[in-house]
């Protein structure tokens, strides 16, 4: 793979207004009973609490882009326990068209140490509840895919 390019994850030039949908990997990051949240500081969604998460670059697997970003946004190292769902995420502007289309997987892991530090496109990051990530969130896909995951944590 070494002889592959890989696309730069952070070049945006082509995500807003999209002729295809993008693969982005959301990372349902837990410790013991609590999970991470982020502020996010970049649209789509910009300065709503979400899970850290972003585009998979060519040449990367779905957990690996999980460690990268989960470790770009927040300074955590984590550990992919499992794809939990596939979320389909448009925005669409004013006019109707779509600005953004995503399509998310969502990949639980677990992180044993450390205290996030706010990097990249995250303004502020927090361990809640479940019940408290339920208040935080605005788009409800998060708040169905966050007690998923917790649903199977606690059946497993």
């Amino acid at each position: 793979m070494a002889d592959t390019p890989t696309a730069a994850p952070d070049d945006r030039s082509s995500r807003e207004y999209p002729d295809r949908p993008w693969v982005g990997v959301g990372v349902i990051v837990w410790r013991g009973e609590r999970v991470l949240l982020i502020r996010r500081g970049r649209p789509p969604r910009m300065g709503q609490w979400s899970l850290p998460g972003g585009a998979q670059a060519v040449g990367e697997t779905v957990f690996e882009t999980a460690v990268r970003e989960a470790l770009e946004e927040t300074g955590l190292h984590v550990v992919p326990t499992e794809v939990v769902t596939v979320v389909d995420a448009m925005t669409l502007d004013d006019a109707g068209a779509v600005q953004f289309h995503y399509t998310l997987v969502e990949v639980a892991a677990d992180s044993p140490e450390g205290e996030p530090v706010c990097a990249d496109d995250a303004l502020e990051a927090r361990w809640v509840t479940v019940d408290e990530a339920a208040e935080l969130t605005e788009w409800d896909e998060t708040e169905r895919v966050i007690r998923l995951s917790a649903s199977r944590r606690d059946a497993g």
